[in-house]
């Protein structure tokens, strides 16, 4: 068997982080990337193209021996022609869809008789759940993008006529907290789940996360990843999945899919014996899957948000001496305030600990503080 070229639809960080253990394992990574600058394109074999464009797709694949993706902006139409034409594509569209349409997200939690909130697709008529509810897109939207909290019938209407397309209605919920488990599956069915994951949210972004996650029992964790298994395997998963739960008590309630490497799986690099990154490789060309487990008692990751510093390597100088354990990832993104350009890992025993330097390492790196 020759080393196969593995496909990556995408060619920002996501992609950038699966260069490294796709070289460990000598398969070649080839990227379709809109631009060359792309922070996977500056260091991985990659071809120029637009994701929505079904020929120009297409001709990427007819190089690749499998394809996969690091983002969910890939049209349905584009993936079924993918199919249509021999490509091996993971994940499928019939699976892709429950990341990328969040009424069929849904429809499809129910069937599996999984834990939803009450929600119902809104085209203008009737509402049939209590103000205040969450509105949200039923495509697109990420980091709190195409989600609002709506109070009234007003707002509702109102929001309803400047989207100009149905929207998904959810019942607001009083969570505790909001907890992610990734989860990665192959193409026979082998399937396996990382720690859950408590991700810290700020504005409808994830500023940090910490695995695994505290303050919820064994019978909670089991919860979660008995959740994940059942939806990989009720969606015929391949490749990675991050589910993301909010947490109500003991109770889980499902919020959110992604079917590709995520942020709230970051800390896996450093704190899990297999990382998402390699998982995700192992699952979509079939090879057995990888240990799970954690490294460490805590892993604790934070995203490094643009603010007024552009330059992210002088920092270096004051952090390393001062942590010398923090673990940096540079996405060689253009700064901007609140992009996400890079995480930074820290293991350990002493999670209040951790959690200080991580965030001390975030706000240095960000201009909040200079020492």
């Amino acid at each position: 068997m020759a080393f196969p070229r593995l496909g990556v639809i995408g060619a920002g960080q996501l992609a950038r982080m699966m260069v490294a253990p796709a070289t460990a394992l000598g398969v070649n990574l080839r990227l379709l990337a809109t631009d060359p600058h792309e922070s996977g394109a500056q260091i991985c074999d990659h071809f120029i193209g637009d994701p929505s464009d079904v020929e120009a797709v297409l001709k990427f694949a007819r190089t690749c021996d499998v394809v996969t993706f690091e983002h969910e902006q890939v049209p349905q139409s584009v993936i079924k022609n993918l199919e249509n034409n021999g490509v091996k594509v993971y994940p499928r569209s019939d699976t892709f869809i429950y990341s990328q349409n969040k009424v069929e997200m849904r429809k499809k939690m129910d069937e599996l008789g999984l834990p939803n909130p009450q929600w119902q697709e809104y085209d203008g008529a009737d509402v049939h759940i209590a103000f205040p509810l969450i509105a949200k897109t039923i495509t697109g939207g990420y980091d709190g993008r195409g989600v609002f909290v709506i109070t009234s019938q007003a707002e509702l209407e109102k929001l309803h006529k400047e989207i100009g397309k149905s929207l998904l209605l959810e019942e607001k919920l009083n969570f505790d907290s909001e907890i992610a488990i990734m989860v990665a599956r192959s193409p026979h069915g082998q399937a396996a789940t990382w720690a859950p994951t408590w991700t810290v949210q700020d504005g409808g972004i994830c500023t940090s996360t910490v695995t695994p996650a505290p303050d919820i029992s064994d019978e909670l964790a089991s919860a979660a990843a008995n959740i994940a298994l059942k939806i990989a395997q009720g969606v015929s998963l391949v490749g990675v999945m991050a589910v993301e739960l909010f947490r109500i008590g003991d109770r889980l309630i499902v919020n959110e899919l992604a079917m590709r490497p995520h942020n709230s799986g970051h800390w896996t690099i450093e704190g899990a014996q297999t990382s998402q990154f390699e998982q995700h490789i192992r699952a979509v060309l079939d090879l057995p899957l990888g240990d799970t487990s954690l490294t460490s008692t805590w892993a604790v990751m934070g995203n490094i948000l643009g603010g007024e510093k552009s330059d992210m390597y002088r920092p270096y100088l004051h952090l390393m001496a001062r942590t010398p354990a923090l673990k940096f990832h540079h996405y060689r993104k253009e700064v901007r305030p609140g992009r996400k350009i890079g995480h930074v890992t820290l293991l350990g025993e002493d999670l209040l600990e951790l959690r200080n330097d991580v965030q001390h390492a975030l706000d240095y790196l960000s201009g909040v503080i200079d020492e």
